[in-house]
């Protein structure tokens, strides 16, 4: 049944990743403490290697697409594994219980970063329903989805 539920995880967690460019610290995580028993610091890290995996094949797929910004993404990926040593020292120092604290408060701050921008225009104040976007701006649904792929 836990192989059944981890494939479950895993198909979820990949379209997610796919549709919104996460996977591990939003789907992967929970779901394996919750749904798997898991101890924090082992889904933490399991979740790690599956977010590389992830991370390739979207990777591939959006460059495909033009999405990328290599400049970005390479000062990103040199600086990260600093961050992730440093990272897995602190998970491996501080209790389980604080470290599923403060995930769940991470999680909830940047659920409310994402709704706050759902909710705001690109000027900082609310959204008018059925209001049209301003001449020469993107609109609502180019903003979402991003540029048209090329064919």
């Amino acid at each position: 049944m836990d192989i059944a539920i981890a494939c479950l995880i895993c198909l979820l967690g990949g379209i997610v990743a796919g549709l919104i460019g996460v996977g591990g610290g939003v789907v992967f995580v929970p779901a394996m403490t919750v749904l798997l028993a898991m101890g924090q610091v082992e889904a933490e890290a399991t979740s790690l290697l599956m977010i590389a995996l992830v991370s390739v094949v979207g990777t591939w797929r959006q460059v495909g697409y033009g999405n990328v910004n290599m400049k970005d993404a390479a000062i990103i990926g040199l600086l990260s594994p600093v961050g992730v040593l440093i990272g897995v020292v602190v998970a491996n120092s501080v209790p389980e219980r604080a470290l599923r604290v403060g995930f769940a408060m991470l999680a909830l701050y940047m659920a409310w970063r994402l709704l706050k921008r759902v909710f705001t225009d690109d000027s900082g104040g609310p959204v008018q329903p059925g209001a049209a976007p301003e001449p020469g701006s993107e609109s609502g649904s180019e903003r979402l989805t991003g540029p048209a792929p090329p064919r």
